[in-house]
């Protein structure tokens, strides 16, 4: 990686930002020089942001940044050599006092409402491709919210549709337990994109029917039932692998072929359990993993438990985006301007991606250093001031423009209108004894 290829990526971006430019520029080089916040205005006080305070609002209120444009240029900082990994997963922007902001939905969270584990606010869907092996890197191609009318899945597949259109190769992509359903691989049954989804330990899958047997009716379409929690519906493994793991200890693999959701009965996949034993007085305290693989290249069982091991990536990336990078740190009082700050973040990522082998560790006292070459997201950013004193930003000088006079003297203001939170319902189908004929 060169400076020459940053200052290239992030004069391409100032191109798609629309209006409002120059001072979207200066804010997310301010976000990316600052490591700690107490408010959002606190930005324009950053030696990197030249404009007033005010600027930091109207930024968000003008700038326009082309979705698919930006999108078409992260996939081509991806390098063309190599089977793509992408991690998809979902997580929650906390707005449980905007009353004023439209479109509130109850959103899953690890704080409790109410001796519950959700809150109220905005669901954003994320789709990122995890770079390396055994680093906390995940760089964001789709971060976007998902409207009351939506569903975590619906998103996440039309995401992994957009970015399988623009990637050369036929990506491999891993979901968590949220996304291993029935609905999900029918969305998604279309998409040019091998899946690993984790299964919840509750699920029942069916094996393949057996062979027709010459008598009257309708072909079987399942076969015997395979619970994940019973024991005694798991037929023989078809394959096992032993791994000697010097974090996890030993884990067991073992995988059973032609199996399907009840729902799905022509789309087979291939699940894997993975069982860790541990080691010492802690070898049998593990539950197992279950992992539904629908491949259309196969690989190995080891391949896929280093695959899966790789999609908490996002999981890092979504804990980065909130502490580091100051996400979900403004009170925006609009939907609108909350969108276009949330397509800043992976913006800002890439740009952290690629300056990470151009810049020196300079950790703090009470840290360890690391090796250059291979920081983490924090540790880039905290040198990041360094790089901006070298490449500049492409925004111009900012211009005086006077004062602003202000609102009229006596002018009455309106309030503004009260949003209820939006309390989404799963529609079932009726069943044929309930439906009116």
């Amino acid at each position: 990686m060169t400076l020459d290829q940053l200052k290239n990526f992030r004069q391409s971006a100032y191109t798609l930002l629309g209006k409002g430019r120059d001072a979207t520029m200066d804010l997310m080089d301010a976000v990316l020089v600052t490591r700690s916040l107490h408010s959002f205005a606190e930005l324009s006080l950053s030696p990197v942001f030249r404009r007033k305070w005010p600027s930091l609002y109207e930024a968000l209120e003008d700038v326009r940044p082309s979705r698919r444009g930006l999108m078409k240029l992260s996939t081509r900082q991806m390098p063309g050599a190599g089977r793509v990994l992408l991690a998809g997963d979902h997580t929650a922007w906390p707005r449980l006092y905007a009353r004023t902001l439209k479109d509130r939905t109850y959103e899953h969270e690890a704080k409790t409402l109410g001796g519950k584990p959700i809150t109220v606010g905005h669901g954003y869907s994320t789709l990122a491709w995890i770079p390396e092996k055994g680093e906390s890197w995940a760089l964001p191609l789709c971060h976007e919210r998902i409207t009351s009318y939506e569903t975590p899945l619906t998103r996440a597949a039309f995401q992994l549709k957009q970015v399988c259109r623009h990637l050369k190769v036929r990506p491999l992509s891993v979901w968590d337990s949220e996304y291993g359903c029935a609905s999900f691989v029918k969305m998604t049954a279309d998409i040019a994109a091998d899946q690993i989804l984790r299964l919840r330990p509750n699920r029942c899958l069916w094996m393949s029917p057996p062979p027709p047997d010459g008598k009257k009716g309708r072909p079987k379409k399942h076969g015997e039932k395979f619970k994940l929690s019973d024991p005694t519906t798991h037929k023989r493994p078809e394959e096992s692998l032993f791994l000697d793991d010097p974090t996890l200890g030993v884990v067991e693999l073992n995988c059973w072929h032609d199996l399907h959701f009840r729902e799905t009965p022509d789309i087979p996949m291939m699940l894997v359990r993975i069982q860790r034993k541990g080691r010492g007085a802690n070898a049998e305290a593990f539950k197992p993993l279950w992992l539904a693989c629908l491949l259309l290249k196969p690989l190995s069982l080891e391949e896929i438990w280093r695959a899966y091991q790789q999609r908490f990536g996002v999981d890092h990336w979504n804990r980065f985006v909130k502490q580091r990078l100051h996400w979900t740190l403004p009170q925006l009082s609009t939907d609108e301007a909350c969108r276009r700050w949330s397509e800043l973040m992976p913006l800002l990522t890439w740009q952290l991606w690629l300056a990470r082998s151009a810049v020196t560790d300079n950790p703090l006292p009470w840290q360890k250093p690391q090796v250059n070459g291979s920081l983490t997201p924090g540790r880039v950013a905290d040198s990041f001031a360094t790089i901006l004193a070298v490449i500049g930003s492409p925004a111009p000088d900012p211009k005086p423009r006077g004062k602003s006079p202000g609102s009229t003297k006596g002018k009455k203001r309106t309030p503004r209108t009260r949003y209820p939170t939006v309390k989404k319902r799963v529609s079932r189908t009726k069943k044929a004894s309930q439906r009116s004929f």
